[in-house]
């Protein structure tokens, strides 16, 4: 049986963890301060509780992009490790910054579907997401996962070009509905968004995959990993083939929105058993190093990735760099 000191301040020192190494490893962490589930309160408990493995350092984000810059500062000052705490758009800000360099990334989950928290296998509850980055510490395995790019945007697990860009551009103005709805209000959203804007006339589009083949439609996804996203705790499947270290691309084209089409396509995308591939107005694609979305009626498209909206263009040029961020989870 170990004794236990009675010494009040060697007990104290104890709890505290006095006498331990000094943690080695630089984290830096991006809090995205209006992400969906973070607080000042939490992100001081996270911070307190990563001090005992980690030299913490932690800067809010104080407009869109700054968590690229921070990023970029932090691999040029030879952080250990970024951690991104808030939602998929605060992960894109920092893949964007950290692409090409030395400094892994990881993440907390602190917005309402945490896509890529799950692909990397962190948990989605916070605070077991912090004890899952104290355990690392001692485990150290970073390890390079691919890269999309899309013009001149990275993405890590997916973009699109069309309706359900035009649905996140919609639910990105309704932060505290994305909030409280969660993915309730992504399908009330999109079935507004196809009403007053893809029931009649939808902007069209031409995706050309290489090798004279071309595909037209209304709405192309592209994703160098699966899923596509969550609803709940069920994953949403679209393309089929690409993973997080595969090299490729892969993603579908929806030719047309209709009426009759969108109730099964909806049904497929979120069955365990059928696929949406299979639907007869949607075509796949997979092992893609590269393609190109055009509008084909002249108007500028909707674009988003890791879902967030970026905006318009009348061209999306996409690609893959393999291995092009390191990660560590």
């Amino acid at each position: 049986m170990v004794a236990t000191s009675t010494d009040p301040v060697e007990r104290l020192e104890a709890a505290l963890g006095v006498g331990r190494p000094a943690p080695s490893k630089r984290m830096l962490i991006i809090v995205n301060p209006y992400a969906t589930t973070v607080s000042d309160r939490l992100k001081n408990l996270v911070v307190y509780a990563l001090r005992g493995s980690y030299q913490v350092d932690a800067i809010d984000t104080e407009a869109r992009d700054h968590a690229t810059e921070l990023c970029r500062e932090a691999a040029r000052e030879g952080y250990d490790v970024v951690v991104a705490f808030g939602g998929d758009g605060t992960v894109n800000e920092a893949a964007n910054g950290l692409a090409g360099s030395d400094t892994p990334l990881s993440c907390l989950p602190g917005g309402r579907t945490n896509v890529y928290c799950r692909m990397l296998g962190i948990p989605i509850d916070v605070v077991d997401a912090t004890e899952h980055l104290l355990q690392i510490a001692d485990d150290w395995r970073p390890r390079r996962v691919d890269l999309g790019h899309v013009n001149e945007r990275h993405f890590v697990f997916s973009a699109g070009v069309g309706l359900d860009a035009s649905v996140v551009e919609r639910v990105d103005a309704h932060p505290r509905l994305k909030a409280r709805l969660g993915e309730w209000y992504y399908t009330w959203t999109g079935i507004q968004t196809f009403n007053r804007r893809y029931l009649l006339r939808p902007p069209r589009l031409e995706v050309d995959l290489g090798e004279h083949e071309r595909l037209p439609g209304v709405t192309a996804i592209v994703q160098n990993a699966a899923p596509y996203t969550f609803f709940g705790d069920r994953p949403v499947d679209m393309g089929e083939g690409a993973t997080l270290d595969s090299g490729d691309l892969a993603g579908v084209v929806l030719q047309r929105a209709s009426p009759i089409d969108i109730p099964t396509i909806i049904w497929r995308a979120l069955s365990r058993s059928a696929r949406l591939s299979r639907h007869r107005q949607v075509r796949a694609f997979s092992e893609l190093s590269s393609l190109r979305v055009r509008s084909a009626d002249d108007r500028s498209l909707p674009l988003q990735v890791d879902g967030d909206y970026i905006g318009e263009v009348d061209e999306a040029v996409f690609g893959v760099t393999p291995g092009g961020i390191l990660v560590v989870s």
